[in-house]
């Protein structure tokens, strides 16, 4: 275990995923804090305490839930990379160390964040995120044949994310099957009786623009910045196989600044399942 000095003067500035939002760090930020580490988790647009619902979500049958457009669908991936840079250049201002955390699908917006101001980034962490440096966009990856074991996604999507403009799933579902297929996919290593909390949390549009925008990504500005990949190694949800497809396309793109590899066991939400062992890997390329 890292000691209290062993990150002095870093902060971890947390972006969270799909349909997730800042509160999801919560166990992760005590345990950076019980080791000394200051943290800041942000909330993407359309996240968070203020993401809209579709109007029928709340009530009884849900009416409109696979057809109404959603409130996020002008969302763009611009929008929350700026939101991941105001956040950045605060922190800044007191901390020598900055290290950008992004989990899944916030990988995208990270590293346009990154990309647009390196300077304020001394480290990019991705958590089984979305590297889109050897393709353009996150939905590229999906679309992969290293995907395919991670089939249970397709099933949760509720409507067309063309029509709807953003990828919608149903966390309050009234049907136990797709809450535990929704459990399965993302959170295998929680309790479902520990995610019946969890799943209530989650919000269900996630912008069409975030997965889908391309991003450019070059050696000479996002390439230059260090960066560790924590490989989930039993995640249903972004497959090991296509972790490493992101990682070795990233390494092709800047072969100088290779990825940090670091492996933890479990689902695709260890800061649900495992948020000690979480803080101490963070922790591991703090210096």
């Amino acid at each position: 275990m890292n000691s209290p000095s062993s990150a002095p003067g870093t902060v971890f500035v947390l972006v969270h995923g799909a349909w997730h939002s800042s509160w999801h760090w919560a166990r992760t930020q005590r345990s950076l804090a019980h080791r000394g580490a200051a943290s800041v988790a942000l909330d993407l647009p359309g996240h968070g305490f203020d993401a809209p619902l579709p109007s029928g979500y709340l009530l009884p049958g849900q009416p409109g839930l696979a057809t109404e457009k959603s409130a996020l669908a002008g969302v763009t991936l611009e929008e929350c990379a700026a939101t991941i840079l105001t956040t950045l250049r605060e922190v800044r201002r007191h901390y020598r160390t900055v290290v950008l955390v992004a989990h899944s699908a916030g990988g995208g917006p990270a590293s346009l964040a990154a990309q647009t101001a390196p300077d304020l980034v001394d480290r990019i962490v991705y958590l089984s995120a979305a590297v889109p440096a050897g393709r353009p966009t996150f939905a590229d990856y999906l679309g992969a044949p290293e995907a395919a074991s991670a089939d249970g996604r397709q099933g949760l999507h509720v409507g067309d994310p063309a029509a709807l403009g953003a990828f919608r799933i149903n966390p309050v579902s009234p049907d136990p099957g797709y809450i535990e297929e929704l459990r399965l996919t993302y959170y295998q290593d929680v309790p479902a009786e520990d995610f019946a909390r969890w799943h209530l949390t989650l919000s269900p549009d996630l912008p069409l623009a975030i997965p889908t925008t391309p991003v450019r990504l070059t050696a000479d500005r996002w390439g230059r910045v260090p960066r560790t990949f924590l490989r989930l190694t039993e995640d249903r949800a972004l497959a090991p196989a296509l972790q490493d497809v992101m990682i070795t396309e990233a390494d092709a793109v800047t072969p100088d600044n290779p990825f940090t590899v670091r492996e933890l066991p479990g689902s695709h939400s260890p800061f649900a399942a495992r948020p000690d062992e979480l803080a101490t890997a963070l922790l591991a390329d703090a210096d």
